[in-house]
């Protein structure tokens, strides 16, 4: 009997054409998902821990105010500020900074906004502090506060 030999049929080679689509879409994709960090701390907070949580819903409505030393201590001393967005404000601001926040909420969700309080857990911060700003959110009827804080053993340094 004779042996006849298979001829290998060549391969056709991977089609590149859509590379540069799909390398758009992904980076549309990332670039549409990603969320930046809005703002940058100018004071120390470390976040008291807690074992009964609730996490926020709709995270559009919650506007952040910090309460710590400053991280640059010797260009603005040792004694806790308030920081909102990324500057530095007296309690009398506050109700500014809530009419400014709430400007950017539709008009049905501007007495939903939610003001979380992030403060340092550090003996220098006292409570007095927190309470002023409490109070002038009283004021602008701001009376959804949410007090920062981990879970547990896990803890936040930011």
């Amino acid at each position: 009997m004779a042996q006849f030999a298979k001829k290998e049929k060549p391969q056709p080679g991977i089609s590149t054409a859509s590379l540069p689509d799909i390398v758009f879409m992904l980076l549309f994709f990332f670039m549409v998902t990603t969320v930046l960090r809005e703002t940058d701390l100018l004071v120390k907070v470390s976040i008291p821990q807690a074992t009964q949580l609730e996490k926020i819903e709709n995270k559009s409505l919650v506007s952040y105010i910090y309460v710590g030393p400053p991280k640059d201590a010797q260009q603005f001393g040792e004694e806790p500020r308030i920081q909102v967005n990324d500057v530095f404000v007296t309690t009398q601001d506050i109700p500014r900074f809530i009419a400014q926040e709430r400007a950017k909420l539709d008009e049905s969700q501007k007495d939903k906004i939610i003001i979380s309080m992030k403060v340092d857990q550090n003996k220098k911060t006292k409570m007095g502090i927190v309470i002023d700003i409490r109070e002038q959110l009283r004021e602008v009827d701001a009376r959804k506060v949410n007090y920062a804080s981990v879970k547990g053993d896990e803890i936040a340094e930011n």
